[in-house]
């Protein structure tokens, strides 16, 4: 299973070293990730040491979220879906931890239903499918945003791709997204979440970014909540320096590069 990751994509640059920390030396990943999750002194939001558990451990009937808010233990299966998530726990603990008591707290007030809610399903998509998008806050930076929101791919991506790296990022943050990326395809989309930073920001080292990251996003959603109307959609092979062929023609492919609908544009 884990053979067909090829760690040289960049858009595994979070989770890499979470991964290289593990060092494998089998295909037993939960006990690395419990040795991984005690050195990093990793909890739930009840304070919960975090441990990683067989998914038979999971009480039927119990919803997964609710199981980890009131245990702080998380089912894992032996799949690559799995493995992602253990990653991104050890990669962003802090966001991962506000997005279980987001999902805990809706569970407990609206109990589980056919419908999650729409802060429960925004919380769900955000674990799943979700990038952060790091921008620098300046008028270059948010003509970039206004353009992606806009679905003005090819001036976002082919004309503004000098910014990305001195002035823009993407950090994986789905666990869904990334298994979809070990047999990449254009098609695949992020829900993206921005976040404008200052100049400070870009000359920290990338783990002290990804930190900052953890922090600053954290707080965001313990004040904010969450809204799936604040997601703006990525394909992910399209970010620049991520896939080859990148020319005008790439981003010309409506069938990916989709424009914005038209009811959407007059909102």
């Amino acid at each position: 299973m884990l053979p067909q990751i090829d760690w040289s994509h960049p858009w595994y640059d979070s989770v890499r070293p979470a991964f290289a920390r593990l060092a494998l030396g089998g295909p037993d990943f939960i006990a690395a990730f419990n040795r991984s999750a005690l050195a990093l002194g990793l909890c739930n939001h009840e304070g919960l040491p975090l441990r990683f558990v067989p998914q038979a451990a999971l009480p039927e009937g119990t919803a997964y979220e609710e199981f980890i808010g009131a245990t702080g233990q998380v089912p894992t299966r032996d799949n690559l879906h799995d493995f992602f998530n253990g990653l991104v726990w050890q990669s962003f603990p802090l966001i991962k931890r506000q997005l279980n008591a987001l999902q805990a707290a809706q569970i407990a007030q609206a109990g589980i239903g056919k419908s999650r809610g729409p802060a429960r399903d925004a919380a769900t998509i955000f674990d799943e499918n979700a990038a952060l998008l790091v921008v620098r806050a300046n008028s270059a930076g948010r003509a970039l945003v206004d353009e992606l929101r806009g679905h003005c791919w090819l001036a976002a991506l082919f004309d503004k791709r000098a910014m990305f790296g001195p002035d823009a990022q993407v950090w994986l943050f789905g666990h869904a997204l990334m298994e979809k990326l070990v047999a990449p395809r254009k098609a695949i989309t992020a829900h993206t979440r921005v976040i404008f930073v200052g100049d400070d920001y870009f000359l920290l080292a990338p783990e002290a970014q990804q930190a900052w990251l953890d922090r600053h996003v954290a707080v965001q959603l313990a004040g904010e909540g969450l809204h799936t109307s604040g997601f703006t959609p990525l394909p992910v092979l399209g970010v620049p320096g991520w896939w080859p062929g990148q020319d005008q023609d790439f981003y010309l492919d409506a069938t990916v590069f989709r424009p914005k609908r038209q009811h959407q544009a007059s909102h």
